[in-house]
């Protein structure tokens, strides 16, 4: 892990909420109370990128989510993204997790090539995910 990219904990809550809210429009974006909620679940994890970063994700039995990936849009086309998901590939790995999934609005261009990138592939849709009405790609990648 680099200087710039660290553990997230439910101490780094307001840090954490901050690149969510500037990521993410007001009716997606999570609060500190929401995230500092998520990491303090069993098997949750997160990471912060000083630079403008940062993921939520948790491991249940063998299978890993991204809860959220934002990056501040001043941030964005720096590797951030692709740091954040390396060590979140890392972390769900060391607790034997066998395939990880999240979820990619369909209009996100970017995210979903960088997803693709990394061997992600859609397995499912969630229609209506989103606040504004919008479906979600559900996506897939083998860890082993």
């Amino acid at each position: 892990m680099t200087a710039l990219l660290h553990r997230a904990t439910p101490a780094h809550a307001a840090a954490l909420a901050a690149v969510h809210a500037a990521a993410f429009p007001p009716a997606e974006s999570w609060g500190e109370d929401a995230i500092s909620l998520q990491l303090s679940l069993p098997g949750a994890f997160g990471f912060l990128d000083e630079r403008g970063g940062m993921l939520l994700a948790r491991v249940a039995a063998d299978d890993a989510e991204v809860l959220t990936l934002a990056v501040a849009p001043a941030a964005r086309r720096c590797g951030i993204a692709t740091g954040l998901l390396h060590a979140a590939m890392a972390e769900a790995r060391s607790c034997h997790a066998t395939r990880l999934f999240l979820e990619v609005a369909i209009a996100n261009g970017a995210a979903r090539a960088l997803y693709r990138r990394f061997g992600f592939s859609e397995v499912g849709r969630r229609r209506r995910y989103y606040a504004d009405g919008s479906d979600a790609a559900l996506l897939r990648m083998n860890l082993l």
